[in-house]
Order: structure tokens, then sequence, then C-alpha cells
């Protein structure tokens, strides 16, 4: 199986610097706009199915670009950015700082990047048994973290200490090894 990565588009709040976190934020008209360049992107890359988190700047990504197509599209909560808890909504730049201190300490009344990895681990085990192609995530950063981890290896506090600098996607390879696993930091 292959899996093309794809952060949603930008939201309301990347134009405010604000960290969504779990917040449900719409796409801003930039966004709208970015959705539909990456339909374009990926119509021709032969996806059986796309995932995308139950919030809304990740799911209408999907919707705006594949929305004309045939290609399912697959809500799962598991997908989800990081819930930052007490700490949604305060300045980005403050989140980045601050981001390595809850890899394996959640965020006050949320989650930490450790549990983020775990919910992905999941869906992956769950994803991996029922296709052998290439699907498409439409995610978030926490997604894209605990996609490193868990799949290339990288160790989760390196995942969150590296800055995600865009690209139009990612790919990786799954194997049909057993299932990936968090690996505990403690």
């Amino acid at each position: 199986m292959e899996i093309l990565f794809e952060t949603h588009a930008t939201s309301l709040d990347n134009e405010a610097g604000l960290a969504s976190g779990h917040f449900d934020v719409d796409l801003s008209e930039r966004g709208v706009r970015q959705a539909a360049t990456l339909g374009e992107r990926r119509r021709a890359d032969h996806v059986e199915m796309v995932y995308v988190s139950h919030l809304r700047r990740s799911w209408r990504t999907a919707e705006i670009a594949f929305g004309v197509t045939a290609v399912p599209i697959v809500r799962d909560a598991r997908l989800a950015e990081c819930h930052y808890g007490e700490m949604t909504r305060r300045p980005a730049a403050e989140m980045a700082a601050t981001r390595d201190r809850f890899v394996t300490t959640r965020y006050p009344g949320g989650e930490s990047y450790e549990d983020v990895a775990a919910r992905v681990a999941s869906w992956l085990a769950d994803v991996r048994s029922r296709h052998r192609g290439r699907i498409l995530v439409v995610g978030h950063r926490g997604t894209h973290f605990a996609l490193d981890h868990l799949l290339r290896g990288i160790p989760l506090a390196d995942a969150v200490r590296s800055p995600l600098v865009w690209q139009p996607g990612w790919i990786y390879k799954v194997t049909s090894e057993a299932a990936p696993q968090t690996r505990k930091l403690r």
C-alpha cells in the first residue's frame, strides 16, 4: 500500500496565526483555491480512497479537491490534529515554540503527540487490512508527525521538533509487516 499525505488547505485560523487543534474552523478563500489545485495535482494519481479527519478544514479540502470524482472520501476522527485543550487557538508561533513539551505530556485538558500517534496507528492497522493500492490522506501536522514516526521510524520527539516545510505531498510506502506500534518514550 502507498499513502499519499497532503496537509489540509489554508484555514481562517492559519491566516490569523492561530493553532486550531480540535477547533473546527473553515478554509479561507485562499484555502479553497489551494484545495482545487490539490485536486488537479492528484487526480491522475489513481487513489482508491481519500481519508480525512472529522475536522472541517480537512474534509472540506478533500471535498473541493475530489468532490467531482468517484473517489470515496471517508472521515475518520483518528486522523485529527492534536487536541490542544486549554491551549486551543493560541498563537501558532507560541505553540511551535512549546510543542516539544507535549510529546508524552498531555496539553492541559487535551492530549499528547504520543496519543495522536496511537490514534493514527489504530487507523493505519485498519486501512492496512483493506487496501493494497494507493490512498490519500488529507490531514494535519499531528497526523504528519505520527506517520513519520510510525512509517519512517523517526523518533516521535524528533518528528515533533522538525518544522513542517510545505511541499506538494509526502509518500509513505506501507509494507505487509506487522502493524506499526507507537514507541513509548518514557
